[in-house]
This record gives structure tokens, sequence and C-alpha cells, in this order.
């Protein structure tokens, strides 16, 4: 036990930007760092060493999930800390050249992913999303937006980017609970389709456009991207959803959008970036989203040039997705009581690490959120200036 003591004490110390205190299972507290301590870390029991050196970032994830690792104090601070310090163990670790290897994406083994996440119950996501169910980034005019004004904000951003008028059509691949293809259809009078591999996800849409009577004009497919044939669309948009393709199937899904594009169409992409090689962190990638590859951007870029689609805007809205993480970790931890009915206490600590994990990595510049827009072909019916975009 000395001989574990010492270890965990040589991995740490050095570790975190903040000073802190570690709490061992024998009660004894060691400090670091100058000042007053920002958080504790508890040791209940001890862990493999080896498991640690080998992944960090399952082996302290599935620790602090099954309660032999507790933190005293903010969840997000403590993952800031470490993500600050470029030189810690951890954080070297956790760079995407050391993280898996993944197959190519397949149409099946998309959808045992999607569903793996997404169908974990609607009634599980509205209890801690925004009110128009929007499982991405928002857009914050103002720090003191609500997470509804901020979604509602990304919403409008996104349509104004595209440029859309009455009549033409919209394509949103992975359109989640339908929030965006409802709200073009409303405001422009363009005929949307969105399609999405998640059932549970389908039937909450497929319910939504029927309350709002857009029956005529909307329309939702339980379908994957690679199964669309023999039609075509003024305006693509997708959102959150590239992360899901897969390494092995991103430039296959540029020769997707550039097939389904009209000339002239414009394409939209908000999706969570990395800057120079993509990857996914291996706890992530068993717990939360299996399968899923954040992209580089200069690989997101190179897909678009390589097929000589006309790249016109890239912009960032990295500290609106931490904000909006936060929103949604605070979201989760008001209504605990509900959740703990349905869900046991490993699912609750493996949410609340993730979401507050998340909120750090964007807060820290780990990793980014981009919105990319693009045309086939030379698109000169643009207005001259980004004006229209910020509507």
């Amino acid at each position: 036990m000395v001989g574990d003591k010492l270890f965990y004490k040589t991995i740490l110390k050095s570790m975190f930007t903040d000073p802190f205190e570690i709490k061992f299972w024998d009660g004894i507290v060691e400090k670091f760092g100058e000042g007053e301590s920002k958080f504790q870390i508890i040791f209940n029991e001890p862990i493999s060493k080896g498991d640690i050196i080998n992944d960090p970032s399952i082996t302290f994830g599935e620790a602090y999930m099954t309660k032999k690792l507790e933190i005293k104090g903010s969840v997000q601070s403590v993952v800031e800390s470490l993500y600050n310090n470029k030189e810690s163990f951890l954080s070297k670790s956790e760079k995407y050249e050391k993280l898996i290897k993944k197959f190519k994406s397949t149409i099946k083994r998309s959808k045992d992913n999607i569903q793996f996440h997404y169908d974990i119950g609607n009634d599980f996501y509205k209890l801690w999303l925004d009110d128009s169910m929007n499982y991405s980034c928002g857009y914050f005019k103002n720090d003191t937006d609500s997470l509804n004004q901020a979604q509602s904000n990304k919403i409008n951003h996104i349509l104004n980017k595209l440029n859309l008028k009455e009549g033409q059509t919209l394509l949103d691949i992975g359109c989640g609970w339908g929030d965006l293809i409802i709200s073009a259809a409303k405001q422009y009078k363009v005929k949307s389709t969105g399609i999405t591999i998640s059932e549970e996800q389908f039937e909450n849409a497929t319910e939504r456009i029927k309350l709002e009577g857009l029956e005529n004009l909307v329309e939702v497919k339980l379908q994957d991207y690679r199964e669309i044939k023999n039609v075509s669309f003024d305006r693509i948009v997708s959102v959150g959803m590239l992360e899901h393709v897969g390494l092995e199937s991103l430039s296959e899904y540029f020769h997707i959008v550039n097939d389904l594009l009209n000339d002239k169409g414009l394409s939209l992409l908000h999706c969570i970036t990395a800057v120079n090689e993509g990857g996914n962190n291996t706890w992530i990638d068993k717990y939360i989203f299996p399968g899923g590859h954040v992209p580089a951007i200069k690989n997101i870029i190179t897909d678009i040039a390589d097929l000589e689609l006309e790249l016109i805007d890239v912009e960032s809205l990295r500290r609106h997705y931490g904000k909006t993480l936060e929103h949604w970790a605070e979201n989760f931890e008001s209504v605990l009581p509900i959740v703990e009915k349905t869900k046991d206490e490993t699912f609750i600590r493996m949410w609340r690490l993730y979401l507050n994990s998340c909120a750090a990595s964007f807060n820290c510049g780990n990793i980014n959120l981009h919105q990319i827009l693009f045309a086939k072909g030379v698109n000169n019916d643009l207005p001259l200036t980004r004006d229209y975009m910020a509507k």
C-alpha cells in the first residue's frame, strides 16, 4: 500500500495547475501546490497502477463511475486544471495520436452506435436539454442568454448562413429531434427533409411535425445518409453528426454531399473538430459515443478542396460549446431526483463526468466546434458581405 501511495503521489503531484489535495483510503491527506486547495481527490481504494499507465482515461473514468475515486469540489474544475497543464502525464497521454484505431463505419455499425447513445430515451434527454431538444452547441449572443435562447439563436444562425429562399429544398443529415427542419419550414417555407438512424428521435420528430401541421413541408425519415438515392437538394445541413461518420468514411461523406447538392447549392457543417490529429477519447468511446471520431479541421478542409467545393466561411464556436455544456451539466444535477428513479448511481456518475469533462475540454481548447459553409461550384448569388449571417 505504501508503494501504491508513492506511485499516485508521483503521478499526480505535477498533473494539475491548481493546488489540490489527495486523500487516501486510510484517511491520510497530502497537499500539493501553494495556496488554498481548489479540490480534493479521494482514493477510496487502490487503483491498478498498470491500468493507469496503459490507459489513464478509461482507468480514472471507471474509478470515478464506481466510486473507487471521489472528487470533492467541481468535476469541471479538476478536468480544466488537468488540461491547462500541457506537460502533465495524463494530458500528454490524452493526445489524439494515442487514441484508439477505428474500423470503417458501416451502416449497421453506425446504427448500433447511434442507438447506444441517442436511444437512451426521449424522456431522459427532455429532463436537461432545452425546450426544443437541441443536443448540440448553442449560440450565445450575450452572456446572460438562457439555454433556450442560445439554442434558438443557433438555429437562426445556421438558417441565415444557408441563405434560404421560399420553395427551396433542404436536407438535414442527422436531424435529431427535428427542431431545425421545423424552424426552416416555418420561417422560410422551404421543403425540409430530415434523416436520423435513432428510432427515438424519429418518433419524436414525426410527432412534432404533426403537431405543427407541417406534413406538407416537412418529413423525417429513419435512414442513413448513404441510403439516399435519386434526389438532390438546394441546401444540406449537418449538425453534430460528422463526429459519428468515422475517419475511414469522412471522405465518403463529402462525396455523397457533393452528389446530393444541386449546382450552386450550399452545405453547412456544424461539428466538433480537433486541431491536428482527429480521434476519440477512449473512455468516451467505450461509455458515451462508441465509434465516434472527432475529425481534424485540416482534414475537413482538404476533403472540401479535393472536390473543388467552394469554401465560403469557417467560424469557431468553441467557447459557446463550453457554455452550452455548463448549462447541460447544471440542468442534469437539478433533475437528479427524477433521474435516480430509472438510472443507477454508476450511470449518473458517468454522465456527470461526461458533461463536465467535455465542458472543460472546450474551455481549455483541447477541441473546437466549427461551422463550415461551402458551395457546389461558384455561387455568386450570396450577399457580398458576411452581415447576412448575423441577423
